[in-house]
Formats: C-alpha cells, structure tokens, sequence
C-alpha cells in the first residue's frame, strides 16, 4: 500500500470517528429532551450548575427575567410629574416633547411632598426614537420618569411607538390656557392701575 493510500485510508477514519461522535452527542441530546433547563438570568449563581436538558424557551409564555436594572421601555406617572421639563433638556435624541401651561389655581402635590405648579397638556414620549440611555430617569427630581421591565413592544405601525402622557384632553388644555391669559391680562390691568394712581 502507497503512502496516499495510507493517508486515504486514516482519513478516512477520522471522518467516520467524528461522524459516530456527533452521533452519540446528538442521541444523548435527544434521550436529555425530556428535561427542561430552568428559565434563569446569566446572574443567577444556578445558572451554569445545568449543563443537561432544554433551554430553548416557549416564549411568550416563558421568558428570561430581564435585570432590575436594565433599560427597556420609558414610562412616566403623570400625577408625580412637575413639567420641569429636564427630561427633555437632557435627551440625546429629542424623543420627549413637552408643553406646559401654568396653573392659575392650586393643583396639588406629588407624591414626595413636591408642590405642582404647572400642567402638561402634551407629554410625549416617541420610543422610535429613544437611544435607552437612561439619562431622562436618572435628571428626574421626583422620579416619575421610569424605565419598566417591558422589553417586547414592537408595533407595525410607528406612529404607535408615541406614547402620550398628560393629565388634560385638548379641551381642558384650551381652557387652562384661556384663564391664564385672563389673569395675565386682569395683573396686567392692576399693575397698570397702579401706576396710574402713584402718577
């Protein structure tokens, strides 16, 4: 026998060994599908202690916790909110639009105790656009501006990736907005009157 022949022949082998190899770790893989790994984060200390089983999820119905800390979808509890509009200063994108009409009568407070001055007839959130860097939640004086755990929001229509947060429809926003400039106009009248009666 040549010295090709040889070769062809322990080639030859090597493919069948490998061959019955991935074999065996398939069959053992299949006779294992009966188990089912633990749906648990990377951070889980039990995490690499499963090294048999499934760990294909049926998602929607299982899912990996996501981490407390992780940044996903943006929500904003609008009765907390003070419109100081910092949030939006500070996004890299410009995703949050935000309009303020002041207050002409007490409103309230938030729930640290914070006085609200001012309305928000448009708090708009566009997560199209939204980079998930956090910096909106972290300026956030009362915290109200959150990011959720919610990580599967895809839509197919964009427009549906607004979200709209305020605490007046159109109609109360027209009407804040109509007594404001009525008491801006009844302050401009006394303070008129009064210089009138110092002259």
């Amino acid at each position: 026998m040549g010295k090709e022949a040889i070769k062809y022949k322990n080639g030859f082998w090597d493919v069948v060994k490998s061959l019955l190899s991935g074999l065996r770790l398939t069959w053992r893989h299949f006779l294992n599908a009966d188990k089912r790994r633990e749906p648990v984060p990377v951070s889980d200390s039990s995490y690499f202690n499963q090294p048999e089983g499934l760990v294909t999820l049926t998602y929607p119905y299982e899912a990996i916790p996501v981490p407390a800390n992780g940044r996903y979808r943006l929500h904003n509890e609008i009765d907390d909110c003070i419109v100081c509009d910092l949030c939006a200063k500070v996004c890299p994108v410009n995703c949050i639009t935000i309009e303020s009409v002041k207050a002409t009568e007490e409103i309230g407070m938030t729930s640290d105790g914070t006085k609200k001055r001012l309305y928000a007839p448009v708090f708009d959130i566009d997560m199209a656009k939204c980079c998930y860097c956090g910096l909106c939640t972290t300026v956030c004086p009362t915290d109200c501006l959150t990011m959720t755990p919610v990580y599967d929001f895809a839509e197919v229509d964009i427009k549906n990736m607004i979200y709209h947060f305020t605490d007046l429809s159109p109609e109360e926003a027209e009407e804040k907005k109509r007594l404001l400039e009525k008491q801006q106009e009844e302050m401009a009248a006394a303070k008129a009157a009064a210089l009138a009666a110092r002259k």
